[in-house]
């Protein structure tokens, strides 16, 4: 089944009672039993949900994964896989990475004797002199939030294979539509649904996809037994926005591609970062994993300070100034003062997360539209 039609009848069938097209939003905390333990397989909606079991099927069937589990938030999902590790165990990830994962790392699961490295991870084998009998885990995101690195799954995966580590894969940049890791050697998958896979602007959700019976076994029991689940109108909406998913993306790259290749001819705009630039580190990388480049784009303004950045933010009239990404409408965001704030200000800038960078979550509007408020905002 291709992409387009599993994303709208992944997981989904008429409903056996009514003949419903459309998954009901099944709106109960707990469910009926003939005799105790005899059931149609839900008992409480923390753990199973029949409109979130048709959602975790859907997204599993587009990230070609066998088990799919939906969580409350991206976070939720993050904070799910951490609690796989012990204390004294150790993990390794990038140096660019979104600021809510910076956070939890080193906020919470630090304190509990987990021990992270950030490290430069354009080539693979710059993992190897941190791994170690601690190593358990190798968690990546590509495209980096919020300067686009790109991060060979593939090549990370051969050496995570080798060494019987966890490699987890944050893929919300690109969506399923765009990349699969899960085909180039992660164990993980992981999404903030929030963004493309809903695709509206209206949900919080992650999920975590996996192939490993067992791994999703212990995956679904910190689920169950944490409870960071979402409700059913949440899971409905999710499927509701996955069925334009290809549709969506297909726009977001169109638009995106114009808007870097304005951007980059543009006066005020000094670095660009968008990997379908063939100068773009790792645009190779890109080009062979993913199926397109998406529609985020990060820049610099040139001679800019703090100030000048706000004021240009500050002046878009179709561009929404605002946190998130991947829905219809288009939105500007200032990582140091917003997503990235958690960070500190050394160690952002070492990757180029400056006080003059802005990051572009280009939406499916007209194109013209876009790139002349662009135009009137740089001026």
């Amino acid at each position: 089944m291709k992409f387009a039609t599993k994303a709208i009848h992944a997981g989904q069938e008429p409903d056996p009672t009514t003949g419903a097209v459309m998954t009901p939003i099944y709106q109960t905390s707990t469910y009926w039993q003939k005799s105790p333990g005899d059931h149609k397989g839900f008992e409480y909606s923390r753990g199973t949900n029949p409109t979130r079991v048709a959602l975790e099927a859907c997204m599993a069937a587009l990230e070609n994964a066998n088990h799919g589990l939906a969580f409350s938030s991206g976070m939720g999902a993050t904070d799910a896989v951490m609690k796989l590790l012990a204390p004294g165990d150790e993990v390794i990830t990038g140096n660019d990475l979104y600021g809510g994962s910076y956070r939890i790392f080193t906020k919470v699961y630090a304190k509990y004797g987990i021990k992270f490295h950030f490290i430069d991870l354009s080539k693979p084998e710059n993992i190897l002199p941190y791994i170690n009998d601690k190593t358990k885990l190798v968690w990546i995101e590509t495209p980096t939030n919020p300067t686009m690195q790109i991060v060979d799954i593939e090549g990370v995966g051969k050496i995570t294979k080798e060494r019987n580590l966890l490699l987890a894969v944050d893929n919300t940049f690109a969506s399923p539509y765009l990349q699969s890791p899960m085909d180039l050697g992660a164990d993980i998958v992981m999404h903030s649904v929030t963004k493309y896979i809903a695709g509206h602007s209206d949900v919080i959700m992650g999920a975590l996809l996996v192939n490993d019976a067992q791994l999703y076994k212990n995956l679904w029991f910190i689920y169950n037994a944490c409870g960071a689940t979402p409700g059913p109108q949440d899971a409905f909406l999710v499927l509701r926005g996955i069925k334009t998913l290809h549709l969506r993306m297909k726009a977001h790259c169109e638009n995106g591609a114009t808007v870097a290749h304005f951007l980059k001819k543009h006066p005020r705009v000094d670095k660009i970062y968008w990997p379908g630039f063939e100068d773009h580190p790792n645009h190779d990388i890109a080009k062979k994993q993913m199926r397109d480049f998406g529609g985020m784009v990060s820049f610099t303004l040139k001679d800019a300070d703090l100030q000048d950045t706000f004021k240009v933010a500050a002046s878009f009239k179709v561009f929404t100034l605002a946190e998130s990404l991947g829905g219809v409408e288009s939105l500007i965001n200032h990582p140091v003062s917003m997503t990235h704030g958690s960070i500190p200000k050394e160690e952002r800038e070492k990757v180029g997360v400056t006080d003059n960078l802005l990051r572009l979550s280009v939406g499916v509007e007209d194109i013209e539209d876009l790139i002349a408020d662009l135009e009137q905002a740089l001026k």
